[in-house]
């Protein structure tokens, strides 16, 4: 068990020691998608950060149930639930069953997570599977004192909830200034006070996706279907809750408001926030103009992109930036981080070709342990990828034949770079899987080496400078020819 595992806890604003309630077991919630639309960039660092945050406390001899929820009804288009019902506008839009949105939206999340190469979560429940739960805990508020109902439908008492607890201890905003900058309620207005936050909703005769309760027909509203299946499958108190950070004002606030206010406990130790993107500089944003989907970054298919990059390029250059730092996208930036990609997993193929020697003229449990510690302190992946690169150097350096290694630092190397470039970064070579390509280029290198025998230099140099032109670069040695992209 790895005891020296420190965590940004949000509500401190520092970081602790992780010490999960029920260790050795962590129960882990993050904030997943709403599936009426193709899921965005922004998504991908959330679920590719938490990812890494899975896979590593796991990799620490941890047993983590990850529950990562689908959030398929009551997504309102405002966070005061204002506006329509999301999958409801898509579903007419393109003329289907609001659940015919869900499934659509829900396989296409997934394809995109698979193509990034994530493990599932341990646990991935809907919001329209759970109704039941939402309103028994409402059912909870309201007998605790903290919720009314009003012409079929349920608000939060806000004003009543901060007189015993700190409504935004997540923030820190200034509750005085909150009211100030919220619009006055009119005369139609059944909300109680202004930061009042619906519950339940009531049905309109139009709405589609609508469900019985004990205040009418309705539906649940955005923040309660995640305190609901928190507690179900986590219990009250669990360890770590995660989102992105444009969660925290209103989603993850009024989570915690809406757990506390039903058990009179805070739901979780450690709230983890992941960044924005930025695009040159400024927000990424579909307003902006500057948002990009997935598969348009992966084809290159967008005014602002010069060319499409891989999944993988995609997810190292994610890793290069700490979860919580703000990541800019630029195609130099991208560039860089295919190229930095490419010589890593060179480096990995080289590794069964290194003959060990007798002695060694490199140490790697340095490297392993400054791995290990950067991890520990808030899964720090930039400061692990600096460690790999000179992991890199050590095995370029021994390929070369300008520098020996011994039998145990050989196998020292070979666990750093597998633990934390496959199973704790979750990366793949996407170059080394593609047989085909491997193939013709060993045919081509056996040609290539028959014509050096000959002395045929021209036909040789031609095979070299070809390859070189297409992004190939060979490598000759005592042992034979290698090849890496460059």
């Amino acid at each position: 068990m790895n005891t020296a595992l420190q965590l940004y806890n949000t509500l401190t604003r520092k970081k602790e020691p992780f010490r999960p309630l029920s260790a050795p077991n962590v129960g882990m919630y993050v904030c997943g998608p709403t599936v009426y639309s193709d899921v965005h960039l922004g998504n991908c660092r959330t679920f590719i950060s938490f990812d890494l945050i899975f896979r590593y406390l796991k990799y620490s001899g941890y047993k983590v149930r990850y529950v990562r929820n689908i959030t398929d009804a009551g997504h309102l288009e405002g966070d005061r639930d204002e506006g329509d019902d999301k999958f409801a506008k898509r579903a007419k839009l393109e003329q289907l069953e609001p659940m015919e949105i869900v499934q659509k939206y829900t396989l296409g999340f997934h394809d995109v997570l698979r193509m990034f190469n994530t493990l599932p979560p341990s646990i991935e429940p809907t919001a329209t599977g759970h109704i039941i739960e939402q309103i028994e805990m409402i059912q909870e508020i309201i007998k605790n004192g903290y919720a009314y109902e009003a012409n079929g439908a349920v608000y939060f008492n806000v004003e009543k909830y901060s007189k015993e607890y700190n409504y935004t201890i997540l923030t820190n905003r200034n509750l005085e200034d909150m009211l100030a900058n919220t619009r006055e309620l009119d005369g139609q207005d059944e909300k109680h006070g202004r930061l009042d936050f619906a519950l339940w909703i009531k049905a309109k005769p139009e709405t589609l996706m609508r469900w019985p309760s004990p205040w009418g027909v309705g539906f649940p509203g955005w923040h309660i279907e995640c305190s609901a299946m928190s507690a179900k499958y986590l219990g009250e108190e669990f360890d770590i809750h995660g989102g992105g950070m444009d969660l925290a004002a209103t989603h993850h606030t009024n989570e915690i408001a809406q757990s506390e206010a039903c058990s009179h406990k805070q739901p979780a130790k450690y709230w983890m926030h992941t960044n924005m993107l930025t695009v040159n500089g400024t927000r990424m944003s579909k307003t902006a103009g500057n948002g990009f989907l997935p598969g348009e970054l992966f084809t290159g298919d967008h005014p602002l992109l010069e060319r499409g990059f891989s999944p993988m390029t995609v997810k190292f250059f994610m890793l290069q930036a700490h979860y919580r730092s703000t990541l800019d996208f630029s195609n130099e930036a991208l560039d860089a981080s295919e190229k930095g990609f490419r010589r890593l997993m060179n480096a990995v193929s080289l590794l069964d070709k290194l003959v060990a020697s007798e002695s060694s003229d490199f140490e790697v449990q340095p490297i392993i342990a400054n791995c290990l510690k950067a991890m520990n302190d808030d899964f720090n992946s930039p400061v692990v990828i600096a460690e790999l690169f000179e992991a890199v150097r050590i095995i370029n350096t021994v390929h070369d034949g300008k520098g020996k290694i011994s039998a145990v630092e050989l196998s020292h190397l070979k666990k750093l770079m597998n633990d934390f470039v496959f199973d704790i970064f979750g990366l793949k070579d996407e170059d080394t899987s593609n047989t085909e390509l491997n193939s013709v280029l060993d045919l081509v290198i056996d040609i290539r080496t028959s014509a050096k025998e000959n002395k045929d230099y021209a036909t040789s140099d031609k095979i070299r400078l070809g390859l070189q032109s297409m992004g190939i670069q060979l490598k000759d040695s005592k042992e034979g020819t290698t090849w890496n992209k460059i």
